[in-house]
């Protein structure tokens, strides 16, 4: 049996110590797609930042993973679950790919390897994903995936010198499966 971490094109992994550049990398890139903007970071606070997250309990509600490519190895992106609620069942997720490794599909198999863990060890029963009304790619990446839109948020954020609306979306357990396969068998 393979890893469950591993799907056809990405495999998932910890966060390590040397990952501050990658962060920074993806940083970089989404605030260039309209994502918050920061005050800039130094390579010393990426880096810390990456020891931190390296060293954060496993077991924890809330995780970051880095997203690899099978093909060379190459860390493409992350992948992390955030506002986890296990009393009410209920996580978000999101995922961000290096524009050097868009339009591959890792995304969205980083996403369902992520939603199958959160769904079948988890036990949570409800995914949401926030996104920028703007981010074409990002809404259809959640819509292929089968999450619907639950709502919108006009005007939520400030960013880039404009007020941006952000789409909710929100996936069920038993959508996930139905369209993406049951429980995993051991």
């Amino acid at each position: 049996m393979k890893s469950y971490w591993v799907g056809e094109r990405v495999r998932l992994r910890a966060v390590e110590p040397g990952d501050g550049p990658l962060r920074a990398r993806l940083s970089e890139q989404e605030e260039r797609l309209g994502d918050a903007l920061n005050p800039p970071r130094s390579a010393e606070g990426w880096t810390a930042l990456a020891r931190e997250e390296a060293a954060a309990d496993p077991t924890a509600d809330t995780y970051r993973l880095v997203v690899e490519s099978l093909a060379d190895g190459a860390a493409v992106g992350a992948v992390s679950v955030h506002r986890a609620d296990p009393r009410s069942g209920l996580f978000e997720y999101g995922v961000t790919i290096g524009a050097e490794h868009r339009r591959r599909g890792y995304a969205s198999e980083a996403a369902r390897l992520v939603l199958r863990h959160q769904f079948e060890e988890r036990r949570h029963h409800k995914a949401t994903a926030r996104v920028f009304a703007h981010n074409e790619p990002s809404l259809a990446l959640q819509r292929g995936l089968g999450f619907t839109e639950e709502g919108r948020l006009r005007r939520h954020f400030f960013v880039a010198g404009e007020h941006r609306d952000v789409v909710l979306f929100a996936m069920f357990a038993e959508e996930f499966f139905a369209r993406h396969g049951g429980p995993t068998e051991l």
